[in-house]
């Protein structure tokens, strides 16, 4: 099958969350089962950046209203992939990927130019699929333009973050994609009395997915849905939630170039965690006082539980634990991490920003990860901490529900982290208890470091239900 990945970052190109994880693994996990895949990004200053060796194969105009842009498209090949890289420098030879004035026009042009780009490649796909706002028009234009080259192409739209709806002027519906305003007026695109461009995708995919099978239901409901739960009803038998995966060569302890030993789940793995804690308190110059070492690994915003976190690593610090941090994001929650620290030099350690090899480093070097998080569509981080035999502190909500089976719950015979369901300070401090017990008792907790590293959290499995899901509609 020949697929088109479409989206706003992929990696190794371009990332500033798990969108870039998602439209990478899966798209070399699509590959390697034997798929045609392309990924269609914007050619952005990063990526410009990187000096890549690249191969232009043509050029075009956009005609937007007025606006009449011009853009090149340029070739990479990694992997068995082939990367496509719409060039425009007014729009994209910028410092950030996103976060400007006009970011509605700017994701315009790529989605009217995407389906170019594929054209001067030369390559005809069987599905187009394309992730969150920036791309979720695409489907209401192969749908509402007719276009003989993409005659039997279908469409999937994956919701990563249902917060950001890509909410445009009515005005621009015809402005940016020469589309009628009866789309407006029929209710199609309209969301607030305005134009919604991942609505339009939820409209007019023909299949819709989310990155969890919980976190599917919650899209279905008021409280989780940001307002497109109406919408998604109506397109219940069509939507379906599969669960990320993760990049097992990148996240591999035997294999990681970045941490001080490697190790993996037999006997060595006592010997490999302590190696990587040492390293991993030496590169925060931290005294190890005799507890637990708590990591994380985030985006500092209110979504992820930072304030929670917060909370109780202070009285876990009191009580002789340690507590490291890569992250960046919302200033008043870096300024209380700062302040955190301030108060327990010795034991708690802070990176703002996001450092690679420290991010490995904690995974390996933590006994537990936490994930105290509001909402969480999938997570990755868990999934790559299971996979270091870093046990996971998580409340279930969206993808931590699928994803951890916390020690002492119900039904969980074979326990792979630690788990609360409370949005509270103490939710998360009862976790954290459990954790304290679980520490206490190191065969226990090597017993279950070995089942997490024991979890499939390849995309194997999410590729094939993915491929399923292509074929359905195809």
């Amino acid at each position: 099958m020949r697929i088109a990945m479409i989206a706003s970052e992929s990696n190794p190109l371009a990332k500033t969350g798990g969108l870039a994880d998602v439209a990478y693994s899966l798209s070399k996990a699509l590959a390697k089962r034997g798929d045609e895949v392309v990924i269609v990004l914007p050619f952005y200053q990063a990526i410009a950046d990187k000096g890549l060796k690249l191969e232009k194969l043509g050029g075009f105009y956009v005609q937007m209203s007025w606006r009449k842009q011009g853009a090149a498209v340029f070739e990479w090949k990694k992997g068995g992939l082939r990367f496509l890289l719409l060039q425009n420098d007014y729009y994209y030879n910028r410092e950030s990927l996103y976060g400007y004035s006009d970011d509605g026009e700017r994701f315009a042009f790529f989605a009217l130019g995407a389906l170019e780009a594929l054209k001067v490649a030369a390559f005809k796909p069987d599905v187009i699929h394309v992730h969150d706002w920036q791309t979720g028009m695409i489907p209401c234009l192969l749908k509402n333009r007719d276009d003989p080259f993409y005659l039997g192409t279908k469409s999937v739209l994956t919701i990563h973050n249902p917060a950001f709806k890509g909410m445009i002027d009515r005005y621009f519906l015809n402005d940016f994609y020469g589309l009628s305003d009866s789309l407006f007026d029929s209710g199609a695109v309209r969301f607030e009395g305005m134009v919604s461009t991942l609505k339009s995708g939820i409209v007019f995919a023909d299949k819709i997915t989310t990155v969890s099978p919980t976190h599917r239901e919650e899209l279905l409901t008021p409280a989780f849905s940001q307002g497109l739960d109406g919408v998604l009803r109506l397109r219940e038998r069509d939507f379906v939630g599969i669960l990320n995966g993760i990049d097992v060569e990148e996240w591999n302890p035997r294999t990681d170039v970045y941490i001080a030993a490697n190790y993996g789940k037999g006997k060595n793995l006592e010997d490999g965690k302590h190696v990587n804690q040492s390293d991993l308190l030496a590169s925060f110059n931290l005294k190890w006082m005799g507890g637990p070492v708590y990591g994380l690994v985030t985006r500092l915003t209110f979504q992820k539980g930072i304030s929670l976190a917060i909370a109780s690593m202070r009285k876990a610090l009191r009580n002789g634990a340690n507590f490291v941090v890569v992250g960046s994001g919302e200033y008043e929650l870096e300024q209380e991490l700062e302040d955190l620290r301030r108060e327990f030099p010795l034991t708690m350690g802070i990176y703002i920003g996001y450092n690679n090899a420290l991010a490995h480093k904690i995974y390996a070097g933590c006994d537990f990860f936490l994930m105290p998080s509001l909402f969480e569509p999938c997570g990755i981080s868990q999934m790559v901490a299971q996979r270091y035999g870093t046990l996971p502190i998580v409340r279930y909500t969206g993808g931590l529900s699928d994803t951890v089976h916390g020690y002492l719950d119900l039904g969980s015979k074979r326990p792979d982290g630690l788990a609360f369901r409370d949005y509270n300070e103490q939710g998360l401090d009862y976790a954290v208890s459990l954790a304290d017990e679980v520490y206490r008792d190191q065969p226990l907790y090597y017993a279950m470091a070995r089942t997490a590293m024991g979890l499939d959290r390849s995309w194997k499995k999410s590729a094939a239900a993915y491929g399923e899901l292509y074929n359905s509609i195809s």
